[in-house]
């Protein structure tokens, strides 16, 4: 496909096809499916609350933190802070572990690795 681009006089000029600007550009896409999952791990992170949570599980002294406990940290109410805590187990960042009548979470460290392989693909 040629350019069209109009001359200093306002005559039409041809030009050829312009070469692509990364010419070492291999086009290697990530199968869909799996860009899928991982922007899904990307979204569960990506938000300032669900950070704050990730990062207190990740620096309590015993490596786990209940969701009663999280939420007095957080002033929030329970049911908000499950809510974040489902969605971050869903996509692989939590672990999730039932006692009594609460649940303890911990930081799911395969779902951290393949988060830090998101960030930074030469770390594999």
């Amino acid at each position: 496909m040629a350019i069209t681009a109009y001359g200093t006089s306002g005559t039409v000029v041809d030009e050829p096809e312009a070469e692509t600007c990364s010419p070492g550009l291999a086009c290697l896409l990530i199968d869909r499916e799996e860009a899928e999952r991982l922007a899904g791990i990307l979204k569960a992170i990506a938000d300032p609350t669900r950070l704050q949570i990730f990062r207190l599980i990740e620096r309590a002294p015993t490596g786990e933190a209940c969701v009663c406990d999280l939420a007095d940290c957080l002033g929030f109410r329970q049911p908000a802070v499950s809510h974040h805590l489902k969605l971050m187990t869903e996509a692989g960042l939590l672990n999730r572990e039932r006692r009594g009548t609460w649940s303890w979470y911990s930081v799911d460290h395969t779902g951290l690795r393949r988060l830090r392989n998101i960030l930074d693909p030469s770390a594999l």
